[in-house]
Formats: structure tokens, C-alpha cells, sequence
């Protein structure tokens, strides 16, 4: 019977070396401020209505007042999206 050939394994060859692809980021160092500056003026606005029996910041608006600051700090969890 005659031998059967023996394979040879073939060496090791790392893969190809992957090339660096240029990411665009963008810049959103504008959010942060933004964010906080939102948070706080609505936190301060509904502070400053129960502080002063609902005579400041706008006397007309009465109990929506709270709407209004609670709105600032749903438009800062809105921009809170865009942080990266």
C-alpha cells in the first residue's frame, strides 16, 4: 500500500494591519452647560414661586408657574440626548 503524503500546515500569517479610519466628531462641549444651566434655571424658578407665595417669578401665571419650571428641566433632559 503506497504512503499517503503528508500536508505541510502553512506558517502563521498574522492578518492585515487595519488601517486607522478618521472619525468626524463633532463638537457637543455645548451641551453640558446648556444642560445645567436648564436643570438650574428651572429648579430655581419653582424654588423662587414657593418661596414667595406665588407672587414671583410671574404673578399672572399662578400655579403654572411650576409647569413653566418643570418645563425648563424636561428641555434640559431633552438636550440631555444629545450628549456624547
Amino acid at each position: 500500500m503506497p504512503k499517503s503524503r503528508i500536508r505541510k500546515k502553512a506558517d502563521y500569517t498574522p492578518p492585515p494591519a487595519k488601517q486607522a479610519t478618521a472619525l468626524k466628531l463633532t463638537s457637543r462641549s455645548w451641551v453640558a452647560p446648556v444642560m445645567l444651566a436648564l436643570f438650574l434655571i428651572g429648579l430655581a424658578w419653582i424654588v423662587v414661586f414657593y418661596v414667595t407665595d406665588g407672587s414671583l417669578p410671574i404673578d399672572a401665571l399662578g400655579n403654572w408657574n411650576i409647569v413653566v419650571g418643570f418645563g425648563f428641566i424636561a428641555a434640559g433632559f431633552g438636550v440631555s440626548t444629545q450628549w456624547k
